[in-house]
């Protein structure tokens, strides 16, 4: 297993300015990547969920990689989903990454097929046998179906299968398990996908966020991070409220048509499009993007944080 220093901090999942057509908006992802470098974060994480990774043809992904890496030049570090339902599928996307020098791999477990914990462990081994690149492991159960449960993290953290954890399982409780499940491996990290509990996770023994929302305010999460590692709490409780506050925009789709994963991330778009940083608020399809009274919605959030 390579190793990757510096993994902390706030690293957004990056989403994907798409065009009416449907084909990847590259001028929007490249404004969307100053926006959030010059909201000072510690990374990007590429081709997640937010990245609308389920509904993109192979293309798409190298079309992301391609621009990312490009623009970036070397900032921050990039890290690329290689996400897919088995193991052999993986191991091609994570090959394609490397040949774009990305800092790390984000890998789920399998899913479809309901693996067993030892099972998850093989597919980590694997795609440490075929790249070279550091992997960062990624629990996300709501969309894959299969935990990451801590005793997984705890093998993968001390077989040398992972260098860290994005955590979206949404369970404080079980993240302070992963915590003391790979407390005293070196250079672990554990980060938060909760945009909401940065200030928690983070006092329980983590090491940052990977928050959607920082695509829209990423100087919010930045000011957060630093105050929680100067150790200023009443600042970062502040902080989290406000940004608490301002993930309402996530909520704002009221159609029955939009459905519950457009409603979330078309909220960061809309928001993104308002601000001026990306074009379209277009989603993959079939997702349905927001519409202009829904947009109205999020404007009324980003004006009542002081966004606009």
């Amino acid at each position: 297993m390579s190793t990757v220093t510096g993994l902390k901090g706030i690293i957004p999942p990056v989403i994907t300015p798409f065009r009416p057509d449907g084909e990847v908006d590259t001028a929007s992802l490249a404004r969307l990547l100053e926006h959030l470098i010059a909201g000072g974060v510690h990374g990007v994480f590429i081709l997640g969920s937010s990245s609308e990774i389920g509904a993109m043809t192979p293309d798409q992904r190298e079309q992301i990689l391609e621009t990312t890496v490009s623009t970036v030049n070397g900032r921050v570090p990039v890290y690329a989903g290689i996400i897919d339902m088995g193991t052999r599928a993986v191991i091609r996307h994570a090959q394609k990454a490397a040949e774009y020098d990305v800092a790390g791999l984000v890998a789920t477990p399998p899913y479809y097929i309901h693996p067993s914990d030892d099972e998850i462990v093989a597919h980590f081994r694997a795609i440490n046998e075929a790249v070279s690149l550091p992997v960062i492991a990624y629990n996300i159960p709501t969309n894959m179906h299969s935990k990451l449960e801590p005793k997984v993290v705890g093998r993968l953290a001390k077989e040398g299968l992972a260098v860290g954890v994005k955590d979206s399982g949404r369970s404080d409780a079980n993240f302070r398990r992963m915590v003391m499940a790979t407390r005293g491996v070196e250079g672990f990290s554990l980060l938060t996908g909760s945009e909401v509990t940065v200030d928690f996770t983070i006092i329980a023994g983590g090491h940052g966020a990977v928050p959607g929302l920082g695509n829209v305010d990423p100087a919010g999460y930045r000011a957060l991070y630093d105050a929680l590692e100067a150790g200023d709490l009443a600042s970062a409780r502040e902080k989290q409220e406000r940004l608490v506050r301002l993930g309402a925009l996530r909520s704002q789709a009221k159609r029955k048509e939009v459905g519950t994963t457009a409603g979330s991330i078309g909220g960061y778009k809309t928001a993104l499009q308002l601000l001026g940083v990306i074009e379209h608020n277009a989603m993959a399809a079939p997702m349905t993007p927001l519409d202009d009274a829904e947009a109205a919605g999020v404007r009324a959030v980003l004006e009542q944080e002081g966004l606009l």
